[in-house]
């Protein structure tokens, strides 16, 4: 009985947007954990970046865009948009530096790496956009899950 109030409080807490929020933050703090602890053997399409910061600093990026994103998840609709900024923000660096490798001709598959980014982050974009559907009321208790 407790789970089901648990749930459904966090569910109404968190929201749709929360939901979205929480799990690319999640994705973000550990694909920067990943980088920090054992960072990727090929870093051909990173040469462009690691020239203005070392891959480090970067790793510490994505896991601040994602403890920003799972921060935020908690806000109000309208009070949560540096999350919807700051996830994309780390990204659009990241695909740039593929696509750069790419049309210099270190990277072959580089436009794939960037195209991946972009596909993985476009949801973040369209959500941004959407409006927290309104509560509905339930029936009286006791309440289902």
């Amino acid at each position: 009985m407790w789970r089901c109030r648990a749930a459904r409080l966090i569910r109404v807490r968190l929201g749709r947007r929360g939901a979205i929020l929480s799990c690319y933050g999640i994705v973000w703090v550990l694909y920067g954990y990943g980088q920090l602890v054992t960072p990727q053997p090929d870093q051909r399409g990173l040469e462009f970046l690691l020239r203005l910061m070392p891959l480090t600093a970067w790793s510490w990026c994505w896991i601040t865009a994602g403890i920003i994103a799972l921060v935020c998840a908690w806000a109000p609709p309208g009070r949560d948009a540096g999350a919807f900024y700051a996830l994309p923000l780390v990204v659009v660096p990241w695909m740039a530096s593929y696509l750069v490798a790419w049309l210099a001709g270190g990277l072959a598959r580089g436009w794939v790496a960037a195209a991946v980014w972009a596909v993985i982050t476009a949801p973040v974009l369209v959500v941004a956009g959407w409006p927290e559907p309104p509560r509905t009321k339930r029936a009286e208790p006791p309440y289902e899950c």
